[in-house]
């Protein structure tokens, strides 16, 4: 760990915040490709397309997060049973609309963030740059999906407020 210049303690501490994300993304992955698979309906082109692009990315934020944890020296959570465990998800049926299953990303994509703030909070207290600047891109590219699947849910003669 002295070649990281990061306390021990201090970095099990992160590791711990950083499990309980990586448990969250391996659900959320799973759970898009739930979606993917059974969606149905007029809007079955668009989301399932939408879907894929969106559990490619999670894939590959499951591994940067596992990584992560080992640059720290630890091991990463990586068992399933372990993920149901740990994660702020739950997991979710086959058989929903296409509105509720978006219902159901964005409440996921709000406790995905609330983990990452959480995660970025505590490597903040042990000046762990190299977590922070990982989750902070995380952040805003959650909430940019999150405002297209938002959008998307909207009617068409909705509009946003005037700030």
């Amino acid at each position: 760990m002295n070649y990281l210049n990061l306390d021990k303690e201090k970095t099990q501490n992160t590791v711990n915040e950083l499990n309980i994300l990586l448990a969250d993304y391996h659900l959320y992955y799973q759970k898009l490709r739930n979606f993917h698979w059974n969606i149905v309906g007029k809007n079955f082109f668009d989301l399932h397309e939408k879907f894929e692009v969106m559990y490619d990315d999670a894939k590959m934020k499951v591994d940067e997060i596992a990584e992560r944890i080992l640059t720290l020296r630890y091991q990463p959570v990586s068992n399933y049973s372990d993920y149901l465990k740990h994660s702020n998800l739950k997991e979710s049926e086959s058989k929903l609309s296409d509105t509720k299953m978006i219902d159901i990303l964005l409440d996921d994509h709000g406790k995905i963030i609330k983990q990452m703030r959480k995660t970025v909070n505590v490597a903040d207290d042990n000046g762990d740059e190299g977590t922070i600047d990982l989750l902070g891109a995380y952040i805003g590219e959650l909430e940019k999906t999150s405002w297209m699947l938002d959008a998307w849910r909207m009617k068409t003669n909705d509009t946003h407020p005037i700030a």
